[in-house]
């Protein structure tokens, strides 16, 4: 409840600032109809589908072929979405290919681009920070991508506040340089951060507003031209985003947005040859990717994500309600969710497992703090249940079944929040490890405890893990932290009682570590990393010494 009424006040608070700053403008007198807007969220059905476009070259098209995308809580068709087949893509190519490997603006071209784009950045943080419109943008996320109203509310309130830290200057000062003095007079070396030009951004369903958004204005401040391609169960709401953002100033041209399969967009990126691509998404596909671009890309790929809770037992109710939240909300569907839970034994005897049973199972579908999994079906996640269970010494602590009273299509997954024990021991064995540690994207997890002389053992099933996304070591131990910490490697890495996995601010770094190709998002360590390179620029103007004569030949 205090979180619920903290958003409210916070909500308020924007909204009183938003509407002192449109007050003396037109857009206050028709932001109310949301003039940016196609769709109404709550309107979309199948009597009333939705249509999703494609844009490119600075003009909405549509395609000679449309997917029909159903309701993900009862099947109904309720969505059309213009996808572009192979034949379809050369109007991309082109307008990737008119992009200059300089970019559309840099220190030394069109500067005052990032003031435009600080501009930008401004009137959109503030449009968000309207009820009407950060309402607008919550309901659609939920008909889409189903998650609790709070969790979606979240998503489109980090988006408004990184948008509003980068307005005014705070674009141009990512392009930061910096001189160091030469060897001789008139000589002076300086450092600047240099666009790719044109450029691909791929992103998924579980967070169709937020990483879309923050790498799309990220790869755009540093000036670059970006194609983006959302998954299309989830575009319309990046469709509207992007019309939003053009009635806040954005030129239509510097971005195209595209519609397709896997299959065109890796054809597209194959002809099209982007000098850098952002993908987020499963290993699998990032590995592909990988080798067809030559490994000019930028990945924050999947995470079996692990939580250690070390010897000193404390606040059981608070660790319990983060390890419920980490492990189920957005049912699992977070690439930063709970994936394993390692409990010391100080631990296995208190109250803790019982209470995040407690809170999983009032988690209901009428609020959607469960809902559809949107690539895993029921079938899928219940016979990884049943491997689990033949593992000597597992057992199934909570969940497990499939959800009931419901219409979710059979497309999609739907079972209550699970967890299941495994020794650490049995973990450990090579027949059982690729088993335990597979991501399963749903609300599933699995638990384990360990003895003190056990920590070794713990850190070894970490060392071994091929993802190292986020982490948590629930402790306030120095020592232990310290340990744990000094050798594990994930990227965004909570330490301390309040710890958790999940939570993708724009306050601070999330990205994975340990690869020389992982993605940052969301600060400006993260888009100069993700989103330009170095680029050094050696003045020497002299003058040449008097009396200087042309030396031997060396």
């Amino acid at each position: 409840m205090h979180r619920i009424v903290l958003q409210r006040e916070i909500r308020s608070r924007a909204s009183h600032k938003a509407l002192s700053w449109f007050s003396s403008s037109n857009l206050f007198r028709s932001v109310h109809s949301l003039p940016f807007a196609t769709v109404e969220a709550e309107g979309i059905s199948g009597s009333q589908p939705a249509e999703v476009q494609n844009l490119v070259q600075g003009k909405w098209t549509g395609s000679a072929a449309w997917n029909t995308l159903v309701d993900p809580l009862n099947g109904e068709p309720f969505i059309k979405v213009a996808e572009v087949d192979g034949s379809g893509i050369q109007p991309f190519v082109e307008s990737l290919s008119k992009c200059p490997k300089h970019g559309l603006h840099n220190p030394f071209k069109s500067p005052e681009r990032y003031l435009l784009y600080g501009d930008i950045s401004a009137k959109a943080a503030h449009m968000l920070a309207l009820p009407k419109v950060s309402d607008f943008f919550t309901r659609l996320i939920q008909r889409v991508s189903p998650k609790s109203y709070q969790q979606a509310f979240g998503e489109v309130y980090v988006t408004q506040k990184f948008l509003e830290n980068f307005s005014g200057d705070q674009v141009r000062f990512l392009a930061r340089s910096f001189a160091v003095p030469g060897n001789h007079i008139g000589q002076q070396s300086h450092g600047y951060r240099w666009p790719y030009g044109p450029v691909a951004i791929i992103t998924p369903f579980n967070f169709p507003l937020e990483i879309p958004v923050l790498q799309l204005m990220g790869a755009l401040y540093m000036g670059n031209k970006p194609v983006l391609k959302v998954d299309s169960k989830v575009s319309i709401v990046m469709e509207q985003m992007m019309r939003l953002l053009h009635y806040c100033g954005l030129p239509a041209e510097d971005v195209d947005f595209i519609n397709s399969d896997g299959k065109t967009m890796n054809k597209l990126l194959m002809e099209a040859n982007p000098r850098m691509t952002l993908f987020t998404g499963s290993s699998r596909i990032a590995e592909k990717l990988a080798v067809d671009l030559k490994g000019r890309v930028k990945l924050e790929d999947a995470g079996f994500d692990w939580k250690i809770l070390g010897p000193d037992v404390e606040e059981v109710d608070y660790v319990a309600w983060v390890c419920d939240q980490d492990a189920y909300a957005c049912s699992g569907q977070k690439c930063s969710a709970q994936s394993i839970l390692f409990m010391h034994e100080n631990w296995s005897t208190s109250s803790l497992i019982s209470k995040i049973k407690d809170l999983a199972e009032r988690r209901k579908l009428a609020d959607l703090t469960v809902g559809p999994v949107l690539t895993v079906t029921t079938e899928a996640m219940l016979e990884h249940k049943k491997k689990l269970l033949q593992i000597s010494g597992s057992k199934l602590l909570f969940g497990g079944e499939p959800l009931e009273n419901h219409s979710i299509p059979a497309i999609y997954g739907a079972i209550k929040p699970t967890a299941i024990y495994i020794p650490l021991e049995e973990i450990l064995k090579p027949a059982n490890y690729e088993l335990v540690t597979k991501e399963i994207f749903g609300p599933f997890q699995i638990i384990t405890d360990y003895k003190k002389d056990q920590l070794p053992m713990v850190l070894d099933a970490l060392e071994r893990m091929h993802a190292h996304l986020t982490a948590a070591v629930v402790s306030n131990d120095p020592i232990f932290l310290q340990d744990v910490i000094g050798k594990t490697v994930n990227g965004t890495t909570y330490a301390g009682l309040r710890a958790r996995t999940t939570g993708a601010p724009q306050n601070h770094w999330f990205g994975p570590a340990g690869d020389p190709r992982g993605a940052g998002i969301g600060t400006p360590e993260a888009i100069k990393l993700v989103w330009s390179c170095h680029r050094e620029i050696i003045y020497d103007f002299g003058p040449v010494p008097r009396g200087w004569e042309i030396p031997s030949s060396t």
